[in-house]
């Protein structure tokens, strides 16, 4: 497989982490792996005449948009694929398209539903081409749903994110004077999961990344430095989150890390 990270259109940075593009090998078989909670959404696009992309057994759609993730899920890749996505900012399904985030949560829609031309429009592209056809599309959405935007969740979405999950959710609330039920309520609505869930979430993906950079020396260095109660509350939030224990997702190798990184769940 050939697998590469982009950075985010330059227009669109407040809204786009980054872009990706994987296309596999000549005569490469089957691929088959397991997907992580991740708290952002995604874009993604499958060339309709090179492979198909199947999540638990169910074909998914040519050009889809995706929620976040609370759990982790089985996906098959199968024949020779080209795929290209693009990795959202937490609010981005409600600030860019205008959508219940709550939803897509662990799910997706067909992206033809907001655009019924855009498959055809992405066919033909080569991979940056698609990801340019992408980030039209996205641009399009944002100038026709940005009054949606919440910025008083935004900044807490970059408090939470910032503090790698281990921010009080009551400092968070008095920081930015509100009650616990108005916050929760336009905090799922924002984002489709609840402030706790994306906190673990935000937690989780933190170690994650620490374990991808080798920045630990063993695993209790990993639950202490990310404020799990021990050793062994962490192993259990890491099989929660992505099925499997830290040695055995350090075992599975880059490759499917990187795939499990950037898929729909």
């Amino acid at each position: 497989m050939i697998y590469r990270q982009l950075p985010p259109p330059p227009g669109l940075r407040q809204f786009v982490s980054y872009c990706w593009t994987l296309e596999s090998h000549a005569g490469e078989e089957a691929q088959a792996f397991r997907t992580l909670a991740d708290a952002s959404p995604g874009l993604i696009f499958q060339h309709p005449g090179k492979g198909v992309l199947y999540q638990e057994n169910k074909l998914l759609p040519v050009v889809f948009l995706y929620g976040q993730s609370t759990r982790h899920a089985a996906l098959r890749l199968e024949g020779a694929f080209g795929i290209s996505g693009m990795v959202l900012r937490p609010g981005a399904l409600r600030s860019v398209f205008g959508l219940n985030a709550g939803e897509l949560t662990d799910g997706c829609i067909d992206a033809r539903e907001l655009q019924p031309a855009l498959a055809g429009l992405l066919e033909d592209a080569s991979g940056e081409g698609q990801l340019q056809g992408l980030s039209a599309f996205v641009a399009g959405q944002l100038e026709r749903n940005r009054r949606q935007e919440d910025a008083v969740i935004e900044a807490a979405l970059h408090r939470i994110q910032g503090a790698q999950g281990t921010l009080s959710m009551k400092d968070l609330r008095d920081e930015l004077r509100m009650t616990e039920r108005s916050f929760e309520r336009r905090f799922k609505q924002y984002t489709g999961i609840s402030p706790k869930l994306f906190t673990r979430i935000s937690q989780f993906q933190a170690s994650l990344q620490q374990m991808r950079e080798g920045q630990f020396g063993k695993l209790s260095d990993l639950a202490y430095g990310n404020d799990y109660a021990d050793q062994s509350h962490f192993i259990r939030a890491f099989q929660e989150f992505a099925g499997c224990s830290p040695l055995r997702f350090q075992e599975a190798g880059p490759v499917i890390d990187n795939l499990s990184a950037h898929f729909p769940r």
